[in-house]
């Protein structure tokens, strides 16, 4: 880095904000995330929720974070450990001590450091100490006395006041990170159209605490991160969740059809659902669900009925909707389910993320069930899987398992806007009115896809339901009908394989180690393996979005290693379920179950010491 009248130019810096839940430590650090795509920063973010909906305040159980990582180059993580961290009270110190880089930057809000508060978080007098970081940077600011002088005429109520506590903090990071004001000015506009009260007042504790920052010298010198190097495009900061929803409406307009999504709010997909109903200028038709199974079976219905059908939900919510995707399977009827994964089992860890729902999804109904499973990677590229699954499951007459998690649900990063004439269109079956006598299971050939028929269409009326069925749709039980409906249900699953990419391989074609994830872990590998390559070794990734069926050239791609190892944020699912497909190699394993993502470090210190071994 160099140093420059004052300003310290960086590639990249990690900034965590920390707090009550009622901190808006979220809010805080969206508008910093905002205001630095909009400077041109590559970004990565990971709000960090507490699980329990009403911890005790003041408790480490009840403390909400959001990290930003931001840079001047292409930035795949939210990083593992921050430069500058905002505690709001000391539970904040307890929950992230141990994530902040050595000499970095701590700024807290000295009036939360009660000797209650700092009993509460588990300390006994001074959390600096106790945490043994006092070679550290720590600025003990006034936060909540600053904001309480500054706004002591402004006429609000004790409670108001100290709510803009948060932007007071923000205004110093603006300052630290040499940022302008007005974006999140011009939001406080927006927000408080009808309070123009609070607009101002929050203006004013952002000013004041930019002009603090400015005045004390231990946040001196500033930093600064230059734009990066980008695409032309238009370009928006977005989340998991609302990619995924964009997704399906680009979808459904290609398809020239309607969406439906009948889903029941749980955590961490609810947002799925409500980015959707807030479409209804874009045709969307949405029903929030008495429960999971009523989700799913609204949606089949809209699915019989000739729609686009959707239903989100995480993996408490998958177990209730097994049994009506076996309908959908049998009835071969296209829906397209979303997992938004989260720890587990039971209501487990609701706002922490996991990869453990794998199994589930490829294998949890009775019979013979196959359907198409695919796996987001990125929170921009949920718009992309998504419109994919809605792509295969309309084209194939099949239902399609779509698995994200909370990481990338809530995650946020920079997103180029696609142009509708770039995405392809879509094509469903519908059947052909000159066909007579209709004959719903009759497939065509290429892709063994029986034809979609509207009910109401004369003379194509049909019967549907959960029994075997056969070609002309009647109710059958003899033995050798239903071997062959179950055998061609799961070659035109295996179909699907011939209209998917191939692998592709990060790094060399061949070497000493090949590292393989799948879903949403990809930031964390890339990252490791090309400071690994960096380094010298012989290491690549491929990364897996296409569960089953596999790509084609797996084998081809796994052959040309000396060993193979597969990361994920469970306790091996993907690599039995590759030991079940390619049983010809050897999988080493680094897997991790606390409800976080992997650090680079993770990766990193396994696979040297797998090259150490070799």
């Amino acid at each position: 880095m160099s140093k420059k009248s004052g300003v310290i130019e960086r590639e990249e810096v990690v900034i965590r904000f920390s707090g009550d839940s009622g901190d808006g430590m979220q809010l805080t650090g969206t508008l910093f995330s905002d205001t630095a795509a909009l400077f041109g920063n590559d970004l990565s973010t990971f709000p960090d929720y507490p699980a329990e909906i009403r911890a005790p305040q003041g408790t480490v159980g009840g403390v909400s974070g959001f990290q930003v990582h931001l840079g001047h180059s292409e930035i795949n993580t939210p990083g593992d450990y921050s430069d500058v961290l905002v505690a709001m009270n000391p539970a904040a110190i307890k929950a992230n001590a141990k994530w902040i880089k050595t000499g970095g930057t701590i700024i807290y809000d000295e009036g939360n450091f009660t000797e209650k508060n700092i009993e509460k978080a588990g300390y006994e007098k001074d959390p600096i100490k106790e945490e043994k970081l006092d070679s550290y940077n720590i600025i003990a600011a006034p936060i909540s006395s600053m904001v309480k002088e500054a706004l002591k005429d402004f006429g609000l109520d004790p409670k108001s006041v100290l709510r803009t506590k948060n932007m007071f903090a923000l205004g110093m990071v603006y300052w630290l990170f040499d940022r302008k004001l007005d974006y999140t000015e011009d939001y406080f506009e927006k927000k408080f159209k009808n309070k123009p009260g609070m607009a101002e007042a929050n203006k004013i504790a952002l000013r004041a605490g930019y002009y603090y920052a400015e005045t004390i010298e231990a946040l001196s010198p500033t930093y600064k991160i230059l734009p990066a190097q980008i695409a032309k495009g238009t370009y928006r900061n977005i989340c998991g969740n609302t990619a995924t929803a964009w997704g399906f409406v680009a979808a459904a307009e290609k398809a020239g059809l309607k969406i439906f999504i009948g889903s029941y709010p749980i955590t961490p997909a609810t947002g799925i659902l409500e980015e959707l109903a807030a479409r209804k200028d874009l045709g969307v038709i949405s029903f929030q669900a008495e429960d999971e199974i009523a989700g799913i079976c609204t949606s089949l219905g809209a699915s019989f009925a000739g729609k686009l059908a959707i239903t989100s939900t995480s993996g408490p919510g998958m177990a209730l909707k097994s049994e009506a995707i076996g309908l959908a399977v049998m009835a071969e009827l296209p829906i397209v389910i979303v997992n938004v994964q989260r720890g587990g089992p039971s209501t487990g860890l609701p706002t922490k993320t996991e990869q453990a729902d794998l199994m589930q999804a490829l294998f949890g109904r009775n019979g013979e069930c196959p359907a198409v499973v695919i796996a987001s990677s990125t929170p921009s590229d949920c718009f992309h899987f998504a419109f994919e699954a809605a792509r295969i499951a309309l084209e194939h007459m099949t239902p399609v398992l779509l698995l994200s998690d909370s990481y990338l649900a809530n995650g946020t990063e920079p997103w180029r806007i696609p142009k509708m004439k770039d995405l392809p269109k879509i094509n469903p079956p519908f059947a052909d009115r000159n066909e007579i006598p209709f004959l719903p299971y009759k497939r065509d050939n290429e892709r063994l896809a029986r034809s979609w028929a509207v009910p109401g269409t004369p003379g194509m009326e049909h019967r549907i339901g959960g029994l075997e069925k056969t070609e002309k749709g009647t109710v059958s039980y003899v033995p050798e009908n239903h071997e062959l409906m179950v055998k061609l249900r799961a070659e035109k699953i295996e179909r699907v394989v011939n209209e998917i990419p191939d692998l592709v391989v990060q790094g060399v074609d061949s070497g000493d180690i090949l590292v393989v994830g799948w879903g949403g872990s990809y930031g964390y590998l890339i990252t490791a393996v090309r400071e690994l390559q960096a380094a010298g070794h012989k290491i690549s990734l491929v990364n897996f979005n296409y569960i089953y069926p596999l790509p084609k050239n797996v084998k081809d791609v796994f052959r040309r290693f000396n060993k193979i190892v597969v990361c994920e944020l469970n306790l091996g699912q993907f690599a039995d379920y590759l030991r079940i497909k390619h049983q010809e190699f050897t999988y080493e394993q680094i897997n991790k179950v606390q409800g976080i993502p992997f650090t680079i470090n993770d990766i990193k210190d396994k696979c040297i010491k797998m090259l150490g071994d070799e």
